[in-house]
């Protein structure tokens, strides 16, 4: 266009996210993207610099409104962080009285100038902190302020030490507590995520000190009555953060778990003894005294052995396996404590059985102490996406101990409906363990549910589970039946393609997980109705099926190379292999695209969404569909087939070999001839 001074102007796409067009990002430009002249990215940002200084506050914060906005770009921020435009956006905050919309504006351009990492979080100056730390802390200061300062603050603890100390010094435990207080959910969204930053962020001793304290202040009780139950439905972010604080204090088991039995300990020694003294106290009160040291002796490992410990002369030796280790000793001691009918009546019931019928209660406990930690979880990392967290944990105080008590007395139930001796131990506990993961799937709210949905999936509900199941799995084997399986099979897999396609053109809302965890963003894809072009773009929070014309970016199938799945996507490589997230893995897939190989990178909210894009995305590509989901919904729809197929044959065995073909007839004049009978 022989524009004069050509380098002042620049290309900027003009719907959605308006970057800017550089030499790097060009190749992407799509066909039909439409795109408008513009300053270029070093003018505006030397505009935007001086506006910023302006003593008109008009023109301060539309240029500061502008910033905000433009800061997203990765090319303007550039120029804008080289004109050392971050020190006046400190300036202003840390000089300026203002605590409104120039000031949201303000720390928003911040934090999206921070978000391209080309500054260190641990340059912030002390004043500059200080001052986001009084938004924090000050009550008549706009909510979309301290939002945004919470925010800040919950990016800065997890990048150092010094600003972990600082922050958690500043900001207190009871202000974050009176933030997660408001009505206004992402101001306590953004509370929330940043007592899960310091949580996270925290030694362990620290850790421990912070969940004793909010234990002290019912943050649990608050959590149960007005974030779980509220009228507003749960959002995934919140989700992830009470997986977190749940995760957080089932951990806090994780010490006692790992520590074994330490028999020259007066402490545990005398816990020991306080389990059998509450069992057979009242039968060997009064005589004991007399008795020698031998009798005494023989007196207590005859009842350590009805209590069910393996090695009665030492029970001690029993609890030196860890894990389970002490959490085992604790559990039992506070079922003896807190339900002391229901722990005699255990303990006495069994003791009374014939010998080989008796169910052990301490070697019980153990083994479901370490169920239970397995099922919860105790003692592994927390993941960074998951989500499921138990209403009825925020429902409780001593969630893990009450938990125990219930499942317990479901041991001794289970072990008598199976009529079990001590041979079927495992296999007990095994039922048991079936009947806790039922329950819990089903995601009771309340313990009290819980423990009435349990004890009413009794042992022959288990058998009549497990065999329904295992007729659904279980398919005629006979080679015509085989045959015919193998004969539908193409027509199954052909309705399975259908299938992915479909749920590919209706799309799916992805979510972008940065390094510092930030879960906030959000982007939709989908598959125009023609199969010829993926749909894009990033979307607000609560649109769940933006139509297509509002997804600006696009990639054509035909331009689509491969796809590729964890540890091959860039976006896993990118992030450091020590703390790569297994299940960010098991969800991550990329398509490459276009002949520069771009990559379009994916992470799929649940497995079942992952196996259905690569499915689609293969069937795209023309290649087999190899998720483990195609394989269990082709075995459905051709056992259901099958079953339709063979309604007829019900109690008609089939034979392995087809019947013989009779030889043809010595002659045909059975043949009936239409032509005598026309003329």
């Amino acid at each position: 266009w022989s524009l004069p001074n050509a380098e002042r102007y620049a290309l900027q796409y003009a719907d959605g996210r308006q970057t800017y067009i550089t030499e790097s990002n060009r190749g992407e430009i799509k066909n039909g993207s439409i795109l408008q002249l513009t300053t270029s990215p070093d003018q505006e940002a030397e505009r935007l610099y001086s506006g910023i200084q302006s003593n008109n506050s008009d023109v301060k914060t539309d240029s500061l409104k502008k910033l905000a906005s433009l800061s997203q770009d990765v090319t303007f921020a550039q120029e804008f962080i080289n004109r050392n435009g971050l020190k006046q956006i400190f300036y202003i905050v840390e000089e300026g009285n203002d605590t409104g919309e120039m000031l949201a504006h303000t720390l928003k351009a911040f934090m999206e100038l921070m978000e391209h990492d080309f500054v260190s979080w641990e340059t912030l100056s002390a004043a500059f902190i200080k001052k986001i730390v009084s938004y924090v802390n000050m009550n008549a200061v706009d909510a979309s302020v301290q939002q945004i300062s919470l925010s800040i603050l919950e990016n800065m603890v997890p990048t150092s030490r010094l600003l972990f100390d600082l922050v958690k010094k500043e900001v207190t435990l009871d202000r974050l507590l009176t933030h997660l207080q408001v009505t206004n959910a992402q101001l306590q969204l953004k509370a929330m995520a940043l007592l899960i930053a310091l949580l996270l962020a925290a030694t362990d001793a620290e850790r421990r000190d912070i969940m004793d304290y909010l234990r002290e202040k019912n943050i649990r009780q608050f959590i149960h009555k007005n974030i779980i139950h509220s009228s507003e439905p749960l959002g995934d972010e919140m989700a992830h953060y009470l997986y977190v604080l749940q995760s957080v204090s089932l951990n806090l088991c994780e010490r006692r778990m790992r520590t074994s039995m330490d028999p020259y300990s007066q402490e545990q020694r005398e816990l020991l003894q306080s389990l059998r003294q509450t069992a057979f106290e009242s039968e060997s009160e009064a005589p004991a005294s007399n008795f020698s040291t031998e009798r005494r002796r023989s007196l207590c490992a005859k009842e350590f052995r009805k209590l069910g410990f393996m090695n009665n002369s030492n029970p001690a030796d029993d609890l030196r396996r860890a894990p389970p280790g002490l959490l085992a000793l604790d559990n039992m001691v506070y079922f003896s404590r807190h339900t002391p009918n229901a722990y005699s009546r255990f303990v006495l019931e069994n003791s009374s059985r014939e010998d080989k019928h008796e169910c052990p209660f301490a070697r019980s406990s153990i083994q479901l102490t370490l169920i239970l930690c397995e099922i919860l979880h105790v003692g592994e990392p927390c993941s960074e996406t998951a989500q499921a967290f138990y209403p009825m944990f925020f429902g409780q105080d001593h969630f893990f101990e009450e938990l125990f008590c219930i499942c317990i007395q479901l041991v001794n139930k289970t072990w008598k409906e199976m009529r079990a001796t001590q041979e079927d131990f495992d296999k007990v506990l095994q039922v048991v363990r079936e009947q806790i993961t039922r329950t819990l799937s089903l995601k009771p709210t309340s313990l009290e549910l819980f423990k009435t949905r349990v004890n009413a999936l009794n042992y022959s509900e288990i058998l009549k589970l497990r065999q329904t199941e295992r007729l659904h799995q279980e398919e005629t084997l006979a080679v015509p039946v085989l045959e015919l399986r193998e004969r539908l099979k193409p027509e199954l897999l052909e309705l399975i393609r259908q299938q992915r396609l479909l749920h590919l053109c209706e799309g799916t809302l992805f979510r972008k997980i940065s390094s510092r965890r930030r879960q906030d963003k959000l982007w939709y894809c989908r598959l125009s109705p023609n199969h010829k072009v993926l749909h894009y773009g990033d979307v607000e929070e609560g649109v769940h099926s933006p139509p297509i014309e509002s997804l600006p970016e696009k990639i054509p199938v035909a331009d689509m190379k491969m796809l590729l799945v964890g540890k091959e996507c860039p976006h896993t490589k990118e992030k450091s292999s020590g703390k790569q997230n297994k299940d960010v893995l098991e969800l991550a897939f990329s398509i490459v695209y276009d002949v520069e190989e771009y990559c379009l990178n994916f992470i799929a909210p649940t497995r079942y969404e992952f196996c259905l894009w690569t499915d689609g995305l293969n069937v795209l590509l023309g290649k087999e569909m190899t998720s483990e989901r195609t394989q269990t919904d082709l075995d459905v729809l051709l056992s259901m087939e099958l079953k339709l197929r063979l309604l007829d044959l019900e109690n008609i065995s089939i034979p392995d070999t087809p019947p013989p073909i009779p030889k043809p007839p010595s002659n045909l004049n059975f043949c009936y001839d239409f032509h005598h009978a026309e003329q």
